[in-house]
């Protein structure tokens, strides 16, 4: 398979994380650290917010299906980060094992049989008390300049992704986004933020 984030990873923290960081520190203070949970991120893309975990004394997991990322986030965690190349609908994972599951800005990415397999697996790994951290594109309604500047610059980047990438992206947003996809999944909304003038949603999600 075809890495496509092979040109960009090592430039991606440099473009993205101005705006990445502030989303991060919003979905930190919706559910605050513990020292000791176990956290994995799906598509964990650089570790940047395995990092925030990291340093908060919690054991981090990343999986990410680019070779790429995965080494880019291995030289910024280092060694005590448990890092694999895999496919987010089959981890390999024991039942039950992780406190929180953080799965920023990925699954607008998935075709939507994907989205569905991610979110089965995501079901059977997380603890029965533990909680899943959404940040991803929202449907709107849009709010003021903010809302429609912001959702310019959210096209033209995901127009520049590729074609499939693009494709995945408008069927997310026309299916409902994460709203939709949270509630045909059988999760249940603990706690939501709609940010960027109504254009991407954090959610907070506990098991039925």
């Amino acid at each position: 398979m075809k890495d496509q984030y092979r040109k960009i990873a090592t430039l991606y923290d440099s473009i993205f994380e101005p705006m990445n960081s502030g989303l991060r520190k919003i979905g930190m203070k919706m559910y605050p650290v513990k020292s000791g949970m176990d956290v994995l991120d799906i598509g964990c893309g650089t570790g940047a917010h395995l990092k925030l975990y990291q340093q908060e004394k919690c054991t981090v997991f990343g999986i990410d299906l680019s070779n790429a990322m995965i080494k880019v986030a291995a030289k910024k965690l280092g060694s005590d980060a448990n890092l694999k190349l895999c496919d987010a609908t089959d981890t390999g994972f024991e039942a039950n094992k992780f406190d929180l599951i953080i799965c920023s800005t990925v699954l607008h990415e998935m075709n939507q049989r994907v989205r569905f397999g991610v979110f089965n697996e995501a079901k059977r790994i997380l603890k029965k008390d533990g909680r899943i951290l959404l940040i991803d594109f929202h449907t709107g309604p849009l709010k003021g300049f903010k809302g429609i500047y912001s959702k310019i610059i959210i096209t033209i980047s995901e127009i520049s992704a590729g074609r499939k990438h693009y494709k995945n992206y408008r069927q997310f947003m026309k299916n409902g986004g994460l709203q939709s996809l949270i509630e045909h999944c059988g999760f249940t909304v603990e706690d939501k933020k709609i940010v960027s003038g109504g254009n991407i949603g954090i959610f907070l999600l506990k098991l039925i």
